[in-house]
């Protein structure tokens, strides 16, 4: 255990401690949430210090009465085999975790090979993580969306958020990080007339949600375009140019929003994943920079990564990072993805441990 680490997050955790006390705190709402976040990320921790400061002073005032008379012997046994599971507890606790855990995340799923039965597929998923939402009393706000003709999903953005401050720090990214990637389906499509099995696939991107502060944009690095919304079949569904799409110039990120009918209020939301992207990216480049054993303190993601197959014949679910099996795939389906994003968590703290922290990039 880092005596030094602990008493840094320590100090860290008093000092929070006083600046919410400080009535001058709610002036500034944004500030609010992320010392109220960070607090409840470092509650745990000091909680955990505290019973073992505890146990620790049982142990030495059963050591002083064990001194002045033996029959106190076997409460000091008793007393010492506490502190060994405390301090592994407090131990891991005091791993680096990944520093977005509590944040909020902007979710993006687009169909991809398979036509039709993509974006079936992709709708799918995005009922998959709204019954998911809704189990956990998180909020599902829809950003942007184009719908397919078949009443399937070509490319959405949803932000995904608690209500108030997570318990922990155990916010959003904390479960969802793990959903990036190429998500894989098996089954016979609604539109084969020969019940053949079809493979086709949409992919998932996750991104922590930036805040103003987070991320600096300056005006003169945007190329704003406006055009007219188009629906399913690419027939306009408006008449003014209200769609907005937004180009970062020195990286060449590309947000094109059209779910509102204010051009202004496309704008804000292309802006609100612009800023989401561009933190993912400056996250991705430090870790690039940093040591190999430091990789996995921010995951960024991969669409070309299959990560998970979806067989409806079997009623199969299989996650190919940690070889992940399960046959309740309409269960999951259904919102009850707990039992692998466990899996996948209890995989990550185990290479945490263990030094490796590239769990979430295996094939």
């Amino acid at each position: 255990m880092s005596n030094d680490r602990l008493s840094s997050l320590l100090e860290e955790y008093a000092d929070l401690e006083k600046q919410m006390e400080d009535p001058s705190i709610h002036a500034d709402q944004a500030l609010v949430r992320r010392v109220g976040r960070r607090f409840a990320e470092l509650a745990p921790i000091y909680a955990a210090n505290a019973e073992l400061e505890a146990a620790r002073g049982d142990l030495a005032a059963a050591r002083e009465l064990a001194a002045e008379d033996s029959a106190f012997a076997g409460e000091v046994e008793a007393v010492a085999a506490t502190l060994a599971p405390l301090e592994e507890k407090l131990g891991e606790m005091l791993i680096p975790r990944d520093p977005n855990d509590a944040k909020d995340v902007i979710v993006e799923i687009k169909a991809g090979e398979g036509g039709q039965e993509s974006a079936l597929f992709a709708g799918d998923l995005l009922r998959m993580y709204t019954r998911y939402a809704e189990r956990h009393g998180w909020v599902v706000e829809v950003i942007d969306s184009q719908e397919s003709d078949l009443g399937g999903v070509k490319d959405i953005s949803v932000a995904v958020k608690t209500k108030g401050v997570p318990q922990g720090g155990h916010g959003v990214w904390s479960r969802l990080k793990w959903e990036g990637g190429v998500h894989r389906v098996q089954r016979v499509p609604i539109t084969e007339s020969q019940g053949r099995i079809h493979t086709s696939a949409a992919g998932v991107l996750v991104l922590p949600e930036a805040e103003d502060v987070e991320v600096q944009i300056e005006p003169n690095d945007l190329r704003i375009d406006v055009f007219r919304s188009s629906g399913p079949g690419g027939q306009s569904v408006n008449t003014t140019d209200s769609a907005v799409r937004i180009t970062h110039l020195p990286t060449g990120t590309v947000v094109s929003c059209q779910n509102e009918k204010s051009q202004l209020q496309n704008k804000e939301s292309a802006l609100r994943i612009l800023r989401s992207r561009l933190l993912a990216l400056a996250q991705e480049e430090a870790n690039a920079a940093a040591s190999d054993s430091r990789k996995a303190q921010v995951r960024t993601v991969d669409r070309s990564e299959r990560i998970r197959t979806y067989n409806f014949p079997q009623n199969r679910i299989t996650d190919h990072r940690i070889g992940y099996t399960a046959y309740n795939l309409d269960l999951v389906l259904g919102g009850e993805l707990d039992g692998v994003l466990d899996a996948l968590g209890e995989a990550d703290r185990q290479a945490r441990l263990a030094g490796d922290t590239e769990i979430s990039r295996r094939p």
